[in-house]
């Protein structure tokens, strides 16, 4: 058994299974940085688009020229803007076809949110359970690397006569390696999947909630112009 102490040393002369559990667990955490990075850029690029949406929404802009706008570039359009487009897309529909009917052309447009405002949800947790996964299982993945590691440890320490400090410790810091590891690989995914959850919360009841006043202001559309047309009949 080597006593040499230098980390290169302890990985090389590892166990199979031991470097076999540390390949896994270098793969998660790169893994999990690249999901780190990819996923904050999107909600920040999300945080940033909702703001942007609501400061023109709210400044009394057109809704007609708004979803002209926004519908030019449909296919790459996420959340408020996908919400929006979705709504008032069956909005239109419905308005060329001369439905007057308030409560079911309402109940159209609120299925057809509903439906966006899922998607959005559902991209906006992308990835997340990945991260949750890495958090809680990197640790164990390690101990079990740990324990195997110290078990050939005692088993190689077995067959000598009598064993001294020097050759034990190099087999038990080789095994503490992959517990290492593990926590390396759980810790940025624990800290990175608490903070994302909380933006994607946010996010989310921003969503919901502008969901349910754009329904209010399409539901005052639809009973103004059927009000006009009853008007214009009479």
């Amino acid at each position: 058994m080597t006593t040499d102490m230098s980390l290169l040393s302890l990985l090389l002369n590892a166990t199979l299974l031991v470097k076999l559990v540390m390949l896994l667990l270098l793969a998660a955490s790169v893994f999990s940085w690249t999901i780190i990075f990819q996923r904050g850029k999107y909600l920040n690029a999300c945080k940033s688009a909702s703001d942007e949406f609501e400061t023109t929404f709210w400044s009394g802009a057109d809704l007609t020229k708004l979803y002209t706008k926004l519908s030019a570039r449909e296919r790459n359009l996420y959340g408020l803007d996908a919400i929006f487009v979705a709504g008032f897309k069956e909005y239109m529909r419905l308005k060329k076809q001369h439905v007057v009917q308030p409560d079911a052309s309402l109940e159209v447009v609120q299925r057809a949110m509903q439906i966006s405002l899922v998607n959005e949800e559902a991209r906006l947790e992308n990835n997340l359970p990945v991260l949750a996964t890495i958090q809680s299982m990197s640790p164990y993945v390690g101990l079990f690397g740990t324990v195997w590691g110290i078990m050939h440890s005692f088993r190689q320490l077995g067959a000598v006569q009598q064993a001294t400090l020097a050759m034990v410790a190099p087999g038990i810091s080789e095994a503490l390696i992959a517990t290492a590891m593990g926590l390396v690989a759980a810790i940025p995914a624990g800290i990175a999947y608490n903070r994302y959850i909380n933006k994607v919360d946010h996010l989310s009841l921003k969503y919901r909630t502008f969901a349910q006043e754009f329904l209010g202001i399409m539901q005052r559309k639809m009973l103004s112009s059927s009000s006009s047309l009853s008007t214009e009949e009479t």
